[in-house]
């Protein structure tokens, strides 16, 4: 037998960047009791709340869900990792801390596909509403949200060089990618307090720890939503266990579960739960509650190609390399709340085009003044900088399937990376884009060689193959659990974000975008929470 934790009015399965919030916001005024489960612990780690941390927090099973894919073809046969999240703030505790919202058009775009209520003018009352913007309020932005976003507190000489470089090449400064355009080259804001990490666990979750009415239980693995009958299709609570031990929550009635479990998590709960392809759930001796064949589907991320260079004037190489400078490092955070320690993953962006006859940008750098093979781990001996660059709207699709009914196993990973014939081309155009700025007069006074993918690579076929060789994921995946009309058969939730043809559950992540948002996808991710519950305390007062 399992334990029951109790009877609630709203159940939120995950504690990450959209579970945090709909915690406080379904919470606030008291009306409503609320358990909110997460998987991991405590954000207790120190290195959570050091934005730097997430050096140490990335590939850490107490932080990170450690996920890996499955080899993908468009990687020339390469698995690789991808870091999800797994304590209270979920991923909003160990990523970049980089706050982009993306483009007006991405949320226009969801509106003309069906779904009501989405365009950017919807949308953007609630990316106001979130956040607390240090350089104050305006049409684009808020204050007094929970969401602390601050600028850049430290600049480098070779970071400001690049956004002259940008300048040279006809990319625009822009000091607000999230204002009224995106395209430019610029500091990235971020999600900080004071020189520390503004994780939704932070900015939401710890106002709203002392109401009687949030109940939060840690280190609680979602299994399975639970029905009100065997055949039945109405959610009457879930399943999880707790250090192995099973237990269960129930929903009061006209209570509903909310499944905040990412856009791996979500899917994989509602697979083992019978809600998804038909096929699949028969292959795993699942019986089919709901067939849904878009659950698991339509999976996008975008790719990372970091491109390295060595350079002639230090970075953070140099500094994290040497004992005496690193440790000068420590000091000058914990004193200050500045200096190398209160970066975020990047410094500098640059939204631009791969081709001028676009109408807005289609590619991204993430700029930094360091290198290493991937992030999280050693830096490498010589003063180098990265210049990783991604497609913001790739058209490659892949899916994420389970492979047993046991809740403790990963799914797989599907990404279907460069599958497609324009995600190709796009990615040696954003390669040759990072070449070019390197050329210019304002950059390659400090640019010594380029060491990755390196001078070999010349044609189209040579830089697309070092692509498919170097390539990892931003940590962006999305829209595994698709908003849509009925009518689309790869739709999972409508517009309030309600399963289609099951009752009291709605799924509120990045799983729900249609398409993925042209940027970092923390801060979209925080909107649909913030807007989802509005929705679901409208529907509950009807």
């Amino acid at each position: 037998m399992t334990q029951s934790v109790g009877v609630f009015d709203y159940i939120v399965a995950g504690a990450g960047s959209a579970g945090c919030v709909m915690a406080n916001r379904l919470s606030a005024d008291g009306r409503y009791s609320v358990l909110l489960l997460e998987a991991g612990g405590r954000d207790l780690n120190p290195w959570i709340h050091v934005p730097v941390g997430y050096f140490k927090t990335l590939h850490n099973p107490k932080t990170d869900w450690c996920y890996k894919t499955q080899s993908d073809p468009g990687l020339n046969g390469r698995s690789i990792d991808w870091p999800r999240g797994r304590t209270l703030g979920g991923s909003s505790s160990i990523n970049g801390l980089l706050y982009v919202r993306g483009q007006h058009e991405d949320y226009d775009h969801w509106r003309q596909l069906g779904n009501a209520g989405w365009s950017f003018e919807d949308v953007l009352p609630y990316f106001r509403r979130a956040e607390d913007q240090e350089n104050g309020e305006c049409d684009y932005h808020g204050s007094g949200g929970p969401l602390s976003v601050s600028n850049m507190r430290v600049h480098r000489e070779v970071c400001d060089a690049l956004i002259d470089a940008a300048e040279e090449i006809d990319i625009p400064r822009n000091d607000d990618f999230n204002g009224a355009t995106q395209e430019g080259a610029g500091y990235f804001q971020l999600t900080a307090r004071k020189g520390r990490r503004c994780s939704t666990a932070v900015g939401y979750l710890n106002p709203a720890r002392g109401r009687p009415n949030l109940k939060i239980v840690t280190h609680a693995h979602v299994e399975t939503l639970l029905f009100a009958e065997e055949s039945s299709t109405e959610v009457k609570g879930i399943n999880f266990s707790v250090n192995g031990r099973p237990h269960h929550a129930t929903l009061k009635t006209g209570g509903e579960v909310v499944l905040s479990a990412g856009a791996i998590g979500s899917p994989q709960v509602l697979q083992l739960s019978g809600v998804g392809p038909g096929e699949l759930l028969q292959k795993n001796s699942i019986p089919v509650r709901r067939e849904l064949p878009g659950v698991g589907r339509n999976l996008q991320d975008h790719l990372q190609i970091r491109m390295i260079y060595e350079v002639n004037v230090p970075t953070l190489n140099d500094e994290i390399n040497n004992f005496v400078r690193r440790t000068l490092m420590g000091v000058q955070y914990v004193l200050a709340r500045t200096g190398p320690m209160a970066m975020g993953a990047s410094q500098v962006c640059i939204f631009c085009k791969s081709r001028g006859d676009l109408g807005r940008p289609d590619i991204q750098f993430h700029f930094q003044p360091l290198s290493a093979d991937k992030p999280g781990i050693e830096m490498h001996p010589f003063s180098g900088i990265t210049m990783s660059v991604c497609q913001l709207r790739p058209e490659s699709r892949g899916h994420i399937e389970i492979v047993s009914p046991d809740p403790q196993v990963h799914p797989e990973i599907h990404p279907n990376y460069l599958s497609e014939t324009s995600d190709q081309e796009t990615a040696v155009a954003g390669m040759r884009v990072s070449r070019s700025l390197t050329e210019t007069s304002a950059l390659s006074q400090y640019v010594v060689k380029e060491v990755v993918p390196g001078a070999t690579a010349q044609t189209d076929e040579e830089l697309l193959d070092m692509a498919r060789n170097i390539s990892q994921t931003i940590y962006h995946p999305t829209s595994t659990c698709k908003m849509g009309r009925k009518t689309d058969s790869m739709s999972v939730v409508d517009e309030r974000l309600r399963v289609h043809g099951v009752q009291g559950v709605r799924v509120v992540d990045a799983s729900i975008m249609p398409t993925i948002v042209s940027g970092n996808t923390n801060a979209p991710t925080i909107m649909v929470a913030e807007k989802a519950s509005d929705m679901i305390l409208e529907d509950a007062a009807k």
